[in-house]
């Protein structure tokens, strides 16, 4: 797949990064004296559950659309989402004057519904399964001749996420030992792990999934796409299994992926919120939950981690 013309190159991460620019934020990285003795390593948190929309996945959202030709963008685009990527689809399309045609599970938290009408996109609800929100999407495209823009198994969307890893890089000035991120479809882990390839080729890249959306983990272990054994967390961002343009990139750039249960989930959101004063959803709390499950693999060491995101339905916080 690298001799994909879209395939995620430096110059195509550069691009990128300078095409979203006007449309993102350059979000702050916050340190937490009181994680670090606790954790024993000294970590930099990558706050993009301060960017548009409250997470990570407006970077990959504009980079998609605002890549696309003017015709196409007049088509309108679709995707498929429980949440964050359709609210970057949305919010882009709304940028560029498209519409925007989002499939949401019917589960989605009430939140993110909402958000993803309020950039003015028509949201269609299907079970909360791959499958079917693939077929309803497909649907909806014979339906309205939009142009689909896949969550997560897209080169462009891939490059958008590269770009937090590497403005963390770069403004940190530090040289990691190691970057965290989660991982459920792989855009933001196969960005993450090719931004610090590129940028940081010392540093290894590790993820965080949940044991109750564990098919990352049996993917990085046998090499193909694997289905969860089973489906019930907390983290509701991670549900989907990998891509074949993600795990091609895992495979290559990613040193590890570590589980971690729902109680640990919950148990290092809540540190997040108590010790650094700031909103996370239960997703983002995924690699630091990881980290402090293998203290001692972490030890000495200093940590990048990507907070992706703050959009949590505060009338159902787990804590």
């Amino acid at each position: 797949m690298k001799n994909d013309p879209l395939y995620p190159t430096q110059d195509i991460i550069e691009a990128a990064h300078d095409r979203i620019k006007p449309y993102i934020h350059r979000t702050p990285i916050l340190t937490s004296q009181t994680l670090d003795e606790i954790s024993g390593a000294e970590i930099y948190f990558k706050c993009e559950n301060f960017q548009k929309i409250g997470a990570f996945k407006a970077r990959g959202g504009v980079n998609a659309v605002l890549s696309l030709a003017s015709g196409e963008q007049e088509r309108g685009i679709a995707t498929h989402s429980s949440g964050n990527h359709a609210q970057a689809i949305a919010y882009a399309a709304s940028v560029v004057g498209a519409k925007a045609y989002i499939v949401m599970p019917d589960n989605s938290p009430q939140v993110k519904v909402d958000a993803v009408r309020g950039y003015g996109a028509e949201v269609t609800f299907c079970k909360n399964t791959p499958e079917e929100r693939q077929r309803i999407v497909d649907e909806v495209v014979a339906r309205t001749g939009a142009v689909f823009v896949h969550p997560f198994n897209d080169y462009r969307v891939i490059a958008g996420q590269a770009t937090a890893t590497r403005e963390l890089i770069e403004d940190s000035g530090v040289v990691f030992d190691t970057i965290m991120a989660p991982v459920g479809g792989g855009g933001l882990l196969s960005g993450t792990s090719l931004a610090a390839h590129y940028y940081s080729p010392l540093t290894k890249v590790i993820a965080g999934e949940p044991e109750g959306a564990a098919d990352a983990v049996l993917s990085f272990k046998t090499g193909k796409i694997e289905k969860a054994p089973y489906v019930e967390t907390i983290a509701d961002g991670l549900l989907t299994y990998l891509g074949d343009k993600t795990l091609d990139i895992i495979l290559r750039h990613v040193s590890d992926i570590l589980t971690v249960s729902d109680n640990e989930i919950i148990a290092a959101m809540r540190l997040i919120w108590e010790r650094m004063k700031i909103i996370v959803e239960p997703s983002c709390a995924v690699p630091l939950a990881a980290l402090l499950k293998n203290k001692e693999r972490f030890a000495g060491q200093k940590v990048g981690m990507i907070l992706t995101g703050g959009n949590v339905d505060l009338g159902k916080l787990p804590f």
